[in-house]
């Protein structure tokens, strides 16, 4: 998103004035001394986004459950992001700190407080108002949700990157049709295993019931996610590194990303996710990720995969590899195998890897009279 000029971050449209929360004094919620003379003194103690870090002190008061909610949300806390990369840490403390410090500058700055999503833009696509200080109840897709989620699912989804979502390009659904509050706001638990693990996570069965005169959908059953047959080639990021520069700004650098469809074996198969097969999603960590702050800080990085399932956010009804059978089953190309992750990274990925005879075979017999050439099926 480009820059905002000051004056566009700052402004403060007058019909905020007449709204609920315009009758409020600044500083009830923001603080400082409203009695002062000058700006410096005015200015003293002043919070500009009161609802970080401490959601219940400015919405508390009026919105008591949602704030209560908000507070242990993942999209508030990112709660799942140390516990994941601990496990791949160094059991050495002094190195463990020093990953803490790392992830600390890189890895926490992209919060979603009550603020960032009903009256500002989000402190890392650079602030400022979208709506002269007006709350919203509803959060803004373009400036809100794709400013924090744009480099992959907004542009995904919108498509600035292939076809684009048909929920999207076809029925201008946005974000929050699937997404809504219930889910967003969070479930009062802090124990969540990963972004998945939340109660209202939408799920495609919820609006699309399998058709059982599909014949895919009658043989494929539970047994391989929707997105493997409706979901196009999405961005995978390789190696991302990150450290400060000179004047101790923090930066990452992700050198490679590529945009390809990996099929590969579901290794948290259960009641939530009964799929064998699944779409993975290569994420950029990798050993040397936070080498700038110490050596050997993921000393244990074959103890979590680092492809991961995916949701890519750029459904079709028809794409490339559910036009014909064959055009997966057989592909080698679609399948994550061996030969497509990194020697060192193999191990910690054999749960997701795919071994080659596991790959289904060719359907024969594909397009001939089935009266008088039986199709030989080789389901997944």
């Amino acid at each position: 998103m480009a820059p905002l000029e000051p004056h566009e971050k700052v402004l403060v449209d007058k019909d905020f004035l007449d709204t609920d929360h315009g009758e409020i004094d600044c500083a009830d919620c923001h603080g400082g001394n409203p009695e002062a003379g000058e700006m410096k003194a005015a200015h003293k103690g002043m919070t500009a986004d009161p609802t970080f870090p401490d959601a219940d002190k400015a919405c508390g008061d009026c919105h008591e459950e949602e704030a209560a909610l908000a507070k242990t949300s993942l999209h508030y806390t990112l709660a799942t992001y140390r516990p994941t990369v601990h496990r791949r840490a160094s059991e050495d403390r002094k190195k463990m700190a020093l990953l803490d410090k790392g992830m600390d500058n890189h890895c926490f700055s992209c919060h979603a407080s009550c603020g960032q999503c009903h009256v500002s833009r989000p402190d890392s696509a650079m602030g400022g108002f979208i709506d002269g200080h007006r709350f919203n109840a509803k959060p803004d897709q373009a400036n809100q949700c794709t400013a924090c989620h744009g480099s992959r699912v907004g542009n995904e989804f919108t498509g600035a990157t292939g076809q684009g979502d048909v929920h999207y390009t076809r029925h201008d659904m946005d974000c929050m049709e699937c997404h809504p509050a219930s889910e967003l706001h969070g479930d009062g638990k802090t124990d969540h295993k990963n972004r998945y693990d939340v109660e209202g996570s939408p799920r495609c069965d919820d609006c699309h019931q399998p058709d059982p005169k599909v014949e895919q959908h009658a043989v494929h059953g539970d047994r391989i996610s929707c997105y493997v047959c409706h979901s196009q080639p999405y961005a995978n990021c390789y190696a991302c590194h990150v450290g400060l520069d000179s004047n101790g700004l923090a930066y990452y650098k992700n050198p490679v990303e590529e945009e390809h469809l990996m099929i590969g074996l579901n290794p948290d198969q259960g009641p939530d996710r009964p799929e064998k097969w699944i779409l993975v999603r290569r994420v950029p960590v990798d050993p040397t990720s936070f080498e700038f702050y110490g050596k050997d800080l993921l000393t244990n990085f074959d103890q979590a995969n680092n492809w991961k399932y995916a949701s890519p956010h750029n459904i079709q009804k028809n794409t490339s590899q559910n036009r014909e059978c064959n055009n997966c089953h057989g592909n080698k190309d679609l399948f994550l195998t061996e030969d497509k992750v990194k020697p060192e990274m193999q191990k910690a990925n054999a749960p997701v890897i795919v071994p080659e005879d596991q790959i289904p075979g060719k359907q024969e017999n594909q397009g001939e009279d089935e009266e008088k050439a039986p199709r030989k099926r080789s389901y997944f």
